[in-house]
């Protein structure tokens, strides 16, 4: 009593003084209500959807394309293995030991929900504000493309969820069927390609959705439920806008100078952003994947966390381009010596312009060209034309053999494969194209091929049934009763 009464008497010594301090001037704040009212307004509220797949400035770091999405999709395959110490959601991911409650998978889906939910304000807000009409309609498709997105992320990770599409939903949705998903999916990837441009301004725009990355999703949609004629027919469509070349060096993909750049058909963008949208975090790629022992050559925080199955290095061609530039073996020493290490993955890391590492500036690739021509050669060979789908691998192919400054006799062109051989050829050519891209885990299931496919690079480590879906975070189940848990987890 005697500590409550001390309490009272300062609050009433400082009441007269606080008083004029806390009043509030409606004017003057920035609520739900006065908020989404100007042409401001809404590019700011589209632009904070564009935040959240890079990183956050509030609780968790990690946005959605942050490192755990790309992470849990190469650990779960035949790609990566993890010797980050201290983690066991990721040791869990590796092999296939996952819990309901990996905390790993927690953070995707607390992550792509919160994106989810910034997208659905405003897709129902911004139509009603005052402002220039076209400019309007495209930041309404940009929200649609990016819920899109994030909804297939999900769908394919978790199965039955909840499709949450208001501004106002029970706080304890119920979950839908898979179809249902799919169907708003394509629904809201084909409202943004009916609105948005075929590019932007460089100067700015980059990194925001296109039309080109609209139809480019759509067929990796289509892919996934084996609608192969709509599947080509939307790649065909991206091939034929002639907005996206293939860089002639595959090394040139991944340098600084190339964000944003021809190949680039939807990227999330880390450090400066050269001041577009909204950045304020280097990615983890360097962190995650460059070998410690390059402190040698002065590169800082290398950390070496996650690092590829010796069996993926050893599938490439050894003149294969995309082997010189995916991965790093040697390290070149302060004495002038060198030192052979097991291959770590270097490919994000523009040693140029970039030196010391130490975070990167680089972009996440969602999308690019290279995985347009190969989703096409994929669903044409499906189609029973897999002469014309040899056209389309072969131009990765070609790629491949180019050194920079001639074409190695490597990687040679495809011939005459049959259907059953090129579905094969062309999932391996998808390995070696998309390392470390987030592809794997979602390749290998879209193709049922992970149980058969991971004990080949990790003996002893075979998938189940149940991995073909990761299990709905045990936290998410205890919130919300009508969330059932994925078979057998």
């Amino acid at each position: 009593m005697k500590k409550n009464s001390i309490f009272f008497c300062v609050l009433l010594f400082l009441a007269p003084s606080c008083k004029k301090f806390l009043e509030e001037h409606p004017n003057n704040l920035v609520n739900i209500n006065n908020y989404y009212t100007t042409e401001a307004d809404a590019i700011a509220a589209v632009n904070a959807i564009y935040a959240y797949l890079n990183s956050t400035s509030t609780g968790s770091t990690a946005g959605v394309y942050h490192s755990s999405f790309w992470v849990t999709a190469g650990l779960s395959s035949d790609e990566l293995l993890t010797q980050e110490i201290g983690t066991p959601s990721l040791d869990q991911l590796a092999n296939f030991t996952i819990s309901t409650k990996n905390s790993t998978l927690q953070e995707i889906w607390t992550m792509h929900y919160k994106a989810i939910t910034i997208a659905n304000i405003a897709i129902g807000r911004i139509p009603g504000i005052s402002m220039n009409a076209s400019l309007r309609s495209r930041l309404v498709g940009e929200a649609c493309f990016l819920r899109g997105l994030l909804y297939f992320n999900m769908v394919r990770m978790f199965g039955h969820i909840p499709l949450v599409l208001l501004e106002n939903e029970p706080l304890t949705p119920t979950v839908a069927a898979t179809d249902a998903v799919y169907d708003q999916i394509l629904k809201d990837l084909q409202a943004a390609e009916a609105v948005l441009p075929d590019s932007y301004d460089p100067s700015n725009g980059r990194g925001r959705a296109t039309k080109g990355a609209a139809m480019a999703i759509e067929a990796k949609v289509y892919l996934t439920l084996q609608k192969w004629q709509q599947a080509a027919d939307k790649a065909m469509a991206v091939i034929s806008s002639n907005q996206y070349p293939l860089w002639d060096n595959f090394a040139d993909v991944f340098k600084l100078s190339s964000r944003g750049g021809k190949e680039a058909i939807f990227s999330v963008g880390f450090g400066d952003g050269g001041g577009s949208i909204s950045f304020w975090e280097v990615g983890q790629f360097n962190v995650r994947l460059l070998p410690p022992e390059l402190s040698e050559e002065g590169v800082q925080n290398a950390q070496g966390w996650q690092i590829p199955t010796q069996q993926l290095y050893d599938g490439f061609d050894a003149d294969d381009q995309r082997r010189a530039v995916t991965f790093i073996t040697t390290i070149h020493k302060k004495d002038g010596s060198t030192e052979n290490i097991r291959p770590y993955i270097q490919k994000y890391w523009d040693s140029a312009a970039e030196p010391t590492g130490n975070g990167s500036a680089n972009d996440f690739p969602v999308i690019r060209y290279a995985d347009v021509l190969l989703m096409y050669a994929e669903a044409s060979n499906e189609l029973g034309h897999t002469t014309d789908a040899e056209i389309y691998i072969n131009r990765i192919r070609k790629r491949a053999r180019f050194d920079g400054t001639v074409y190695r006799n490597a990687v040679p062109d495809y011939n005459g494969l049959s259907q059953s051989d090129f579905r094969a050829a062309v999932l391996k050519e998808r390995r070696m194209e998309f390392v470390a891209e987030g592809q794997r885990w979602f390749d290998l299931v879209r193709t049922q091929t992970l149980e058969t496919l991971v004990p080949l690079a990790k003996p002893g480590v075979t998938p189940a049934a149940k991995n073909y879906l990761f299990p709905i975070p045990q936290s998410e189940i205890d919130l919300n009763k009508n969330l059932v848990q994925n078979k057998d987890y």
